[in-house]
């Protein structure tokens, strides 16, 4: 098992409102949390007590959602010359794009879904575009003569 197929269970107190239960949770079943939330302010307001009790414990017992490196940020290249690579360092987006087909599922609707792909595209057409120029140009032809050398 790859360690991008393991399902693991964890707080997530970026997204969350006090701890990150809920947000974890939702996390770990492909939900929404706004769902998970209201499940457990039902649960506590119809008297279920325990509820309260094994939010705290989730609290104390998972640990934090480690914090996702951007696999783009990372330049390998640190030569500021090269024309194809970015002055602001942009980088290409690369979170996955989840589609739900049913409301409480996590993900966002098609047509959201639609323009960020629409958007992801004409960023990296934009970078394939700038690395054409460069490895078109003349500067490119000039630096790899003298790299032979």
């Amino acid at each position: 098992m790859t360690q991008e197929s393991k399902k693991q269970l964890y707080r997530d107190p970026q997204n969350g409102k006090v701890a990150g239960v809920c947000a974890g949770l939702a996390t770990y079943f492909g939900w929404e949390p706004w769902l998970v939330r209201v499940m457990v302010a039902s649960g506590i307001l119809l008297g279920m007590g325990w509820f309260v009790v094994i939010y705290i414990a989730g609290w104390f017992i998972l640990d934090k959602k480690p914090k996702q490196s951007k696999l783009f940020n990372s330049g390998g290249n640190s030569n500021t010359n090269n024309a194809y690579t970015n002055s602001n360092n942009q980088s290409v987006d690369d979170e996955s794009i989840k589609v739900k087909a049913k409301i409480w599922q996590a993900g966002e609707p098609p047509k959201q879904a639609f323009h960020d792909i629409k958007r992801k595209f004409t960023k990296l057409e934009g970078q394939l575009r700038t690395m054409e120029r460069y490895v078109t140009s003349p500067e490119f032809s000039l630096s790899r003569e003298i790299n032979k050398l």
